[in-house]
């Protein structure tokens, strides 16, 4: 166990009212620290077992709260040192005066991610794990959710560890083999070799490209709905939030500003943007409108063009669509309930769905195409998916080195050379789980965690 010289305490439950606050200390001192503030200097509690106690202010002898204390003894805790949780009473003045009170009893506050970081230095739990608690808490959808309690349980080391295996036999042979500088590997040995460098690489690969897929459950989409002004776009917008948003009136120009909602799509985490209608006028207010709809579409990862299919295709439809041809985008012909609807043949796009807006035919078409274009990396990998952008370089930087080693490997390079890239192969999938990670790496990483976890 990693030895850390001082004791870290932190608030774990959000700031804000609420009707329990958790406050969790780890260190050497945490022992000592909970015995003053219960004002029990002999107390020897019973580890993991919740004990009502009084919290004393040490210096003016002042009740602070009655809550409930737990102990965990080193090394059986998170962090595996000791570790002690308050579990008080939410309001925020009482827990800032009792996380005061441990203050001055020379604990220090706890910097971001510093819990999880002591938990991986005491080989508590692999590096990917503790990014998965950071991405649990950070999860938008059930999915997101469900994907970083399979990596919270060790399920990106446990298929990186039979990689590693392999890599190491491939490394222990071709050491072994410059023991006898004189005999060259043989043919049928530098075949196998290659034949477990490509399958590695495979595999590697086939993990890696999930990336496009799960990036989208962290990350998510920025959808924007353009056209010209009436075709329903704020109506379309409010059917795929599945509630009334946006205002939506029968007079051309209603919308004059673009509005963000958030929305679960199957699983990935959407913001959709209604836009002003994109049209020529004089009116001051409403051209900053279709300036603002330009931008938005311009950084959105995918556009939803509109087109009402009641009416002949305009000018202002061509101007839309020309505007979008470039980018990742969905022409949405709506108001396919009326009975004069048709689409325009011929149309240069890449796909089009029909919709309409008031009864909700063609809305889960719309979901599915929405997501259609960026879907791609399901690889049969069990349902993991790579969901840090951290794992992916690791990933592609190992398949890299194990490229260079096989095309070393075919043109009968020395074994040096070759275990250059097969060691450096290895050193990057370490990486990813953490065994070889540096201190600043650790440092970046864990920065971007909440305080208190």
């Amino acid at each position: 166990m990693v030895s850390q010289p001082d004791t870290i305490i932190a608030l774990s439950t959000p700031p804000g009212r609420s009707g329990i606050g958790v406050i969790r200390m780890s260190g050497p001192d945490a022992l000592r620290i909970i015995r003053e503030l219960t004002g029990s200097p002999e107390l020897i509690p019973t580890p993991n077992l919740l004990t009502l106690r009084k919290l004393i202010d040490p210096q003016s002898g002042e009740v602070l709260d009655e809550a409930l204390v737990c102990y965990f003894k080193a090394p059986h805790s998170f962090t595996g040192e000791d570790v002690v949780e308050l579990h008080c009473h939410g309001s925020p003045v009482l827990l800032r005066s009792i996380v005061d009170a441990a203050l001055k009893l020379d604990s220090r506050l706890a910097n971001a991610g510093e819990f999880s970081l002591r938990a991986v230095a005491n080989r508590k739990m692999q590096l990917t794990q503790a990014e998965a608690i950071r991405d649990l808490i950070d999860a938008q959808t059930d999915a997101a959710a469900r994907q970083a309690t399979r990596q919270l349980e060790g399920e990106i080391s446990n298929r990186l560890t039979p990689a590693k295996d392999d890599l190491l036999k491939i490394i222990v042979r071709l050491e072994s083999s410059l023991e006898f500088v004189e005999d060259d590997l043989p043919s049928i040995e530098q075949t196998q070799i290659i034949s477990s460098l490509q399958k590695l690489r495979a595999e590697l690969s086939q993990l890696a490209n999930t990336f496009s897929r799960g990036r989208l459950l962290t990350d998510g989409l920025v959808v924007a709905l353009v056209g010209r002004p009436n075709v329903g776009k704020s109506s379309l917008f409010n059917s795929l939030l599945g509630h009334s948003r946006a205002i939506v009136t029968a007079v051309p120009g209603t919308t004059r500003d673009t509005i963000n909602e958030s929305v679960d799509l199957n699983g990935v985490p959407v913001v959709l943007v209604d836009t002003a209608g994109i049209r020529s006028s004089n009116d001051e207010i409403e051209m900053i409108g279709v300036d603002r709809t330009r931008q938005k579409a311009a950084d959105a990862d995918l556009v939803i063009a509109v087109i009402d299919g009641s009416e002949p295709l305009t000018h202002e439809d061509e101007a839309v669509l020309a505007e979008i041809r470039s980018k990742p985008h969905v022409v949405a012909f709506n108001k396919s309930d009326l009975d004069q609807f048709a689409i325009v043949p011929g149309l240069p796009v890449n796909g089009h769905v029909s919709v309409s807006a008031k009864t909700g035919s063609g809305i889960d078409d719309l979901r599915s195409a929405i997501l259609k274009p960026f879907a791609d990396g399901r690889s049969e990998t069990g349902g993991l998916l790579i969901t840090n952008a951290r794992h992916y370089d690791g990933l592609l930087r190992a398949v890299e080195e194990l490229r260079l080693a096989e095309d070393l490997v075919t043109e009968r390079a020395t074994e040096e050379l070759t275990l250059v890239r097969l060691h450096n192969a290895l050193r990057i999938l370490g990486e990813v789980t953490g065994e070889t990670t540096t201190e600043e790496m650790l440092g970046e990483i864990f920065s971007t965690f909440c305080i208190g976890k």
